[in-house]
């Protein structure tokens, strides 16, 4: 239902627009009419999370490194997807909101997780938001997801997203390898050279 003033309210300017993004999304028309759109490394359940896309083929990015959701790799992707809202939306400040990957962590018997492949998947990906500041994006800011392993929506606690690993049974907490790398990007406030 819509209350006097609602119109109004939605048609203020916004401050910052957040931007969410993982893996490129890769579809096409497929051609016998019937899309298929479980093959997008959402998940394995009967329901899409896209709704209305009955009719789209989705295709997974080939030659590229995959995540545990076996999503493509591919920070030119966010690059991309940051200078085109930028060129769309002048003068409107961005913000990477959600960013990161899910990979088979696990502990090793120091005690330590190691994940080498989270790194490398942040280093490019922040190395494509600076890439994308120096071509003339406003991104204000980067939110890595996650900061610790969760429940994701598809997958329930099978899928590691964090960069802090958590013992579901006893609720210990050790931060990975990408955690304590994440740390030291932040505190020389930039990239360290890529490994």
């Amino acid at each position: 239902m819509i209350h006097d003033g609602d119109l109004s309210a939605i048609a203020a300017p916004i401050d910052v627009l957040g931007i969410n993004y993982y893996t490129p999304t890769i579809v096409s028309t497929p051609a016998d009419g019937t899309g298929d759109t479980r093959n997008d490394g959402h998940g394995s359940s009967d329901h899409s999370p896209w709704p209305g896309s009955e009719h789209v083929a989705f295709h997974l990015a080939e030659g590229k490194p995959r995540t545990a959701m076996n999503w493509s790799v591919d920070p030119n992707g966010l690059h991309a997807l940051l200078m085109d809202v930028a060129r769309e939306n002048p003068g409107l400040p961005l913000m990477v909101t959600e960013n990161g990957a899910a990979f088979e962590d696990t502990v090793d018997a120091d005690g330590r997780v190691h994940d080498p492949e989270r790194i490398a998947y942040l280093h490019g990906h922040l190395a494509a938001v600076q890439r994308a500041i120096a071509d003339g994006a406003d991104v204000r800011g980067y939110f890595l997801w996650s900061l610790m392993d969760n429940f994701e929506w598809g997958y329930g606690y099978a899928k590691r997203f964090g960069a802090v690993h958590i013992d579901y049974a006893t609720q210990r907490r050790t931060p990975k390898s990408s955690a304590h790398w994440y740390s030291e990007v932040i505190a020389r406030h930039g990239l360290p050279p890529e490994a």
